[in-house]
């Protein structure tokens, strides 16, 4: 019997699109299952009554829920696959630890840049090029995070690849110059073509579309 695969997603979450990316390198067929977070389904909420949010992975009936938490499950399940962690525990831990730095970190010195006035801007654009210069080191002599193949850390920190030039455009505020992260800047062009990661992506122009009108809005309610 084929496992029965779903992922509960929107089409804009860079949370959602690391399980996209994940089941895809491993070669995981699933359905994809749209929800508009305005109007949360039933299934969501039945699936994830904790935080009632994506994404969701229901493999066989049962359900799994956050996406870190997720790319574990799935490398754990189809181990016959592309792995995503190394076998080394070391590298492994050190992986986690990093991608839990890119959300927490990272992702809300970007926030900050996103939906701050002038002066909060600078101050999160400095906590942000203070960030990424410790990725920036974690590439030194790699192709990729995960070395010559994409793994974990990659999926983890891959919004960067496209969400920072969809900011860049709306702030003004550009993090990534190929002379100050020369690293970081050929690793988003390499991730970005990669085929899996490639025919993946949102539309640009939607999700340009879409942080403005966040940014306008939040800013509206702040004045």
């Amino acid at each position: 019997m084929a496992d029965e695969v779903k992922l509960l997603r929107t089409w804009s979450s860079p949370f959602a699109l690391r399980i996209v990316w994940a089941l895809k390198l491993k070669g995981v067929e699933f359905e994809t299952i749209f929800e508009d977070l305005a109007k949360k389904s039933s299934l969501l909420i039945e699936n994830n009554p904790v935080h009632k949010k994506v994404p969701v992975l229901l493999h066989n009936g049962r359900s799994v829920c956050e996406s870190f938490v997720i790319l574990e499950y799935i490398d754990e399940t189809w181990t016959n696959g592309h792995p995503l962690f190394s076998k080394d525990p070391y590298e492994k831990a050190e992986a986690r630890f990093w991608a839990k730095f890119g959300d927490d970190k990272l992702w809300l010195s970007v926030r900050g840049i996103l939906f701050g006035n002038e002066a909060e801007q600078e101050d999160a654009k400095a906590q942000a090029r203070e960030h990424l210069k410790y990725l920036e080191e974690q590439l030194e002599g790699k192709k990729y995070f995960g070395g010559e193949a994409i793994g974990y850390l990659d999926l983890a920190v891959g919004w960067m690849a496209n969400l920072l030039s969809v900011l860049d455009e709306i702030t003004g505020h550009v993090l990534i110059e190929e002379l100050k992260f020369p690293l970081l800047w050929k690793w988003m062009q390499v991730f970005s073509d990669a085929p899996v990661i490639k025919e993946s992506w949102p539309s640009r122009d939607k999700l340009v579309v879409k942080f403005r009108a966040m940014r306008d809005l939040y800013l509206a309610g702040k004045n």
